[in-house]
């Protein structure tokens, strides 16, 4: 035997066992998907079933309770006087918001805004 034709014999020897090696490692990684599967289907038979249509809350008839509206308006930040030190966190009001004096919904009036990027011709 030639060493001309020990060469191919050599590639295809390394060759096959280069996939058998792959194809282990395939079985090896769907085992474990497989696996992984049936220990969650195990640990979801474990839990107790999801509540029924019937089970879940309902609003009573007389609607929310405790539901609020009111407007709002911007606290401003009390400026300190000249003399005086700067303010500090517990003389600041609880919420930046406070209740609006005018309690009335604002309505949309027809050209008097747009959407931002619009060209609408926007406040007149």
């Amino acid at each position: 035997m030639s060493t001309a034709m020990l060469v191919p014999l050599a590639v295809s020897a390394d060759h096959a066992l280069y996939m058998t090696l792959a194809f282990i490692g395939g079985l090896v990684i769907a085992g474990a998907l497989v696996w992984a599967v049936r220990v969650g289907m195990r640990v979801m038979d474990r839990e107790s079933p999801r509540p029924s249509a019937d089970e879940q809350p309902h609003l009573p008839a007389t609607g929310p309770v405790h539901e609020e509206r009111e407007v709002r308006e911007p606290d401003e930040i009390p400026l300190a006087a000249d003399g005086r030190t700067r303010l500090m966190p517990y003389e600041l009001h609880h919420a930046s918001t406070r209740r609006g004096r005018d309690q009335n919904r604002r309505r949309w009036l027809p050209g008097s805004s747009g959407s931002f990027g619009g060209g609408g011709p926007g406040h007149v």
